[in-house]
C-alpha cells in the first residue's frame, strides 16, 4: 500500500537563490516566499508546493544535452503559446539550446543557472 505521500517542495541548487528566484518569480507568477534570503530564496507554488533555490559553493551548471555535468532535474511548464512564451523568457533571461528534439510540440530552454526545463504547448 503507498504511503500517499504529498510533494511539498522541490530546491534547485544555484549559485545566487535570490536571481534564480527572480527569473522563476517573472516567468510563473509565483508569489516570493517571506523568508527568502541570499542563502536560500523560494516561491510559494500552487496546491502549496515551494519551488526553492539553495545557494551552493563552487555551483556547476548542467551541460545539456550532453552529460559532462548531469541536468540532475527537469522541469515542464504548460504554456497557451509556444512562441509567446518563449520569446519573454528569453527577455527574462532564459537561454535556448541549439538541440530541440521535441519538434512543434515543446521547446527546450535553461534557466539562468543552466537548468534545462520544457514549456509545452497546453
Amino acid at each position: 500500500m503507498p504511503l500517499r505521500m504529498k510533494l511539498v517542495a522541490i530546491t534547485l541548487d544555484c549559485s545566487d537563490p535570490m536571481a534564480l528566484a527572480a527569473f522563476y518569480q517573472q516567468a510563473t507568477g509565483h508569489e516570493m516566499h517571506p523568508k527568502s534570503d541570499a542563502d536560500f530564496a523560494g516561491l510559494n507554488g500552487e496546491h502549496g508546493l515551494l519551488i526553492g533555490f539553495q545557494r551552493v559553493d563552487d555551483y556547476r551548471a548542467p551541460t545539456w544535452p550532453d552529460q559532462i555535468v548531469p541536468q540532475q532535474l527537469h522541469v515542464c511548464f504548460k504554456v497557451e503559446d509556444l512562441d509567446a512564451a518563449e520569446a519573454r523568457l528569453l527577455e527574462l533571461g532564459a537561454g535556448k539550446p541549439e538541440h530541440q528534439p521535441h519538434g512543434d510540440k515543446a521547446r527546450v530552454l535553461t534557466d539562468p543557472a543552466g537548468y534545462p526545463f520544457c514549456i509545452i504547448r497546453s
